[in-house]
């Protein structure tokens, strides 16, 4: 029985489509090309960040990164929330399911998602944290801050490497969310069949954890 929910941030409640195609932009690199290439990077398995260094060597992200947030705004914007958010959000709180959201963002990331003000009990980042997944720590974290025993929380993310596999190793059910670049590029890796479900959108997680308390 699932008594707590967690939740990844990007690409699983915030579409980051809108900032890659911004920093496509900055760099001066077709939205297209840049997007391919992101792909490609996933694929072999590499952080995300090294694409910058594809298109222009020795770019400095942490120096760039204030710098385009000046222009841009901040990272996540209300309008970056995926539409069926705050409906899975409404429906896991009338069973009685506590909801936290835990990923890997910097610290500014938890006053943007309050500011939202969305339906849960709980949101930090890996920042304030000091750690981040896959890091085993991290959902120990995840584990000593839900109100109950690691086998009844679930944690939902985008991510086979990040989500699915240290999620399970740590003891907590997993459920893998089908959208995004690396949900779409890992999909039918070995390891995506460890998640405890497959979800192709946040709409149907609700009715999922009913159905799960009832055969537990």
């Amino acid at each position: 029985m699932i008594e707590a929910v967690v939740f990844d941030v990007g690409e699983t409640l915030v579409n980051e489509n809108r900032r890659f195609e911004l920093w496509a932009d900055w760099i001066g690199v077709p939205r297209l090309t840049f997007a391919a290439t992101l792909g490609t990077v996933i694929a072999a398995n590499r952080d995300y960040t090294e694409i910058f260094e594809i298109f222009r060597p020795g770019f400095d992200f942490d120096r760039e990164w204030p710098l385009f947030e000046a222009e841009h705004g901040p990272g996540i914007q209300a309008e970056d929330l995926y539409p069926d958010v705050r409906q899975c959000f409404t429906g896991l709180r009338a069973l009685g399911v506590w909801v936290g959201i835990a990923g890997n963002q910097p610290a500014r990331t938890t006053e943007l998602l309050r500011g939202f003000d969305l339906d849960c009990d709980f949101i930090t980042t890996s920042a304030e944290w000091g750690v981040r997944k896959p890091d085993p720590a991290f959902f120990e974290k995840v584990a000593a801050t839900a109100p109950c025993s690691p086998d009844r929380i679930l944690y939902v993310g985008d991510r086979v490497d990040n989500d699915v596999v240290p999620a399970e190793a740590a003891g907590l059910r997993c459920a893998f969310l089908l959208r995004g670049p690396w949900a779409w590029i890992h999909r039918d890796s070995p390891d995506a069949a460890l998640a405890d479900w497959r979800l192709n959108d946040l709409i149907e997680l609700p009715a999922m954890v009913a159905a799960d308390a009832i055969l537990a």
